[in-house]
């Protein structure tokens, strides 16, 4: 079985619903309510220590993407996270994960709001089957760093892609 990852909050190449765009405090313009997806996954290879959650946006008008959500340490028998699991003022992550800093400044999901009158933007929810227990970041680790880790701690990886356009 290939690794695979799903969501019940929206269909992979379908927008992104308006409790997953970014909400009003954040001072962006949007005025969603900021729910990180529901996502689900199988498959994951043998060796499977840990797994990790990003979401990134590469059509962002930054020279360098966004990076709207990092969530490391998943303990190897979870294989799913619950709506609104990136909320951490009410946090619903499993024991042990950890949210780390994305390019708003702190930990936590925060969704999609590209510019007013952009092109669709491309949001990638990926899942990484890890093949270490934990990566040697903490919640103030900038993305890049987490990326490295990944980069070489990774076995296997599997993402859905959501879009969102401002008019």
């Amino acid at each position: 079985m290939a690794f695979s990852v799903r969501s019940n909050s929206f269909k992979d190449g379908d927008y992104l619903p308006k409790p997953h765009i970014l909400s009003e405090d954040f001072g962006f313009g949007c005025a969603g309510g900021n729910q990180s997806p529901h996502l689900a996954w199988s498959g994951a290879p043998e060796g499977t220590k840990s797994f990790a959650v990003t979401c990134y946006d590469p059509d962002a008008p930054t020279g360098s993407g966004f990076w709207h959500w990092l969530v490391v340490n998943i303990p190897a028998n979870v294989t799913e996270l619950e709506l609104d699991a990136g909320n951490p003022r009410a946090p619903k992550l499993p024991a042990g994960a950890l949210q780390t800093r994305t390019d708003f400044g702190v930990p936590g999901y925060g969704g999609p709001c590209p510019p007013p009158g952009d092109h669709p933007h491309r949001y990638f929810f990926t899942v990484f089957a890890v093949g270490a227990e934990t990566l040697p970041v903490a919640a103030d680790t900038s993305a890049a760093v987490v990326g490295f880790n990944l980069h070489f701690n990774t076995l296997a990886k599997a993402a859905i892609v959501g879009l969102f356009k401002r008019d």
